[in-house]
């Protein structure tokens, strides 16, 4: 994390922080503290290292109130215009008990007078407009390596756990796997792991099975200046055989 982030956290009190141009930055009920935060939902922005383009941008606004949504602007810490979400490309969320939310995503470029500082989307609900802001540190995470199975392995037996190289800035790691017999479904998604590995579930995987996986890395987790986190990465899908019994 960049020296002038630790000092940042460091801070015996935050509100300073949220204090910018002596207009404090309010958050919804349930987070009156965190900036990313609207009445309506949650801003965040992060700068992106995927194997098969160039970084970019990833923002993204979620929120149960999608119905009303009619607008998510994004500003540089300058004040210029950058992009606008679209609002028909979306992923949903839904959890038992809660009501349905929509995640509300796009990639944008990364131009080259781009400026670390306090990003800002502003969000027209109804007749109402709100603002969350996300800080933004211009780095790159690197793509994760070492990564075993690997890539056209056939194993003899079940792999037990999935291993790959410690990345460098990454403080968390997820894991996806597909099941390419089945058209590249997407099997498993696992938690947020602090670890180069994962052990995988009894049943997961079969013999005879044809299968794909890639490392996410992020650098933090739910940090109340950089949001869900500020970089990640994506390794390359690798595929790998499982001989049959």
């Amino acid at each position: 994390m960049a020296e002038s982030v630790r000092r940042f956290c460091n801070c015996a009190a935050f509100a300073a922080c949220l204090l910018l141009g002596g207009t404090a930055i309010a958050g919804n009920a349930q987070h009156p503290d965190d900036p990313h935060y609207t009445a309506s939902g949650f801003f965040d922005i992060h700068v992106c290292n995927w194997p098969d383009r160039p970084p970019f941008y990833l923002a993204l606004y979620s929120t149960t109130h999608f119905n009303e949504v009619k607008s998510v602007r994004v500003f540089g810490p300058d004040g210029h215009f950058i992009d606008a979400l679209a609002l028909d490309k979306y992923s949903v969320i839904k959890h038992q008990g809660k009501p349905e939310k929509r995640v509300f995503m796009k990639q944008i470029p990364i131009a080259a007078s781009n400026q670390d500082g306090w990003y800002r989307a502003e969000v027209r609900v109804g007749n109402d407009t709100d603002s969350a802001r996300d800080f933004v540190i211009h780095q790159l995470l690197p793509q994760a390596s070492g990564l075993n199975p690997v890539n056209g392995a056939e194993i003899v037996d079940i792999p037990p756990r999935l291993s790959w190289n410690p990345v460098d800035g990454a403080a968390w790691y997820q894991v996806y796997i597909r099941d390419q017999w089945n058209d590249g479904k997407l099997i498993y998604t696992s938690k947020l792991i602090n670890k180069p590995w994962i052990e995988l579930p009894q049943g997961l995987l079969e013999a005879g099975g044809y299968y794909s996986w890639k490392v996410h890395a992020r650098d933090v987790d739910s940090h109340i200046q950089l949001g869900d986190f500020n970089i990640g990465s994506q390794s390359e899908w690798i595929e790998f055989t499982v001989r049959s019994d």
